[in-house]
């Protein structure tokens, strides 16, 4: 009887396990890997304290309620190209697709600044 009610008790629970992943993970769309950069990349612009460990990190988590991840990878993707410079990476440099959303990513991360800092 007692084993039953045990089954009985995680068959309840395990849909509500698997609805909470789910919704973790749609808030949670940025590879931990991912945020741990922001917040590092942060730190050093900001200063390495615990107060701006919490900014950046608060930082990180507005910027990723604002855009998908698949978004702020090209975005950053675009970036990281603009550094590398030379002929090749000269559409980087101008395309209005690339333009767009670097400018999505900027105003993602003014909007987590003004909340943030």
């Amino acid at each position: 009887m007692k084993r039953l009610a045990v089954a009985l008790g995680l068959l309840v629970a395990v849909p509500g396990i698997v609805s909470a992943q789910s919704v973790a993970e749609q808030l949670n769309d940025y590879p931990t890997a991912a945020r741990a950069d922001y917040v590092f990349a942060c730190m050093v612009t900001n200063g390495q304290t615990r107060e701006m460990l919490d900014r950046c990190a608060c930082s990180i988590d507005e910027i990723a309620s604002i855009l998908p991840y698949e978004q702020y990878l090209e975005a950053e993707t675009v970036l990281s190209m603009r550094r590398v410079g030379g002929e090749r990476m000269s559409f980087f440099q101008s395309a209005a697709m690339a333009e767009n959303l670097v400018a999505d990513l900027r105003r993602a991360q003014a909007e987590a600044e003004i909340i943030c800092f």
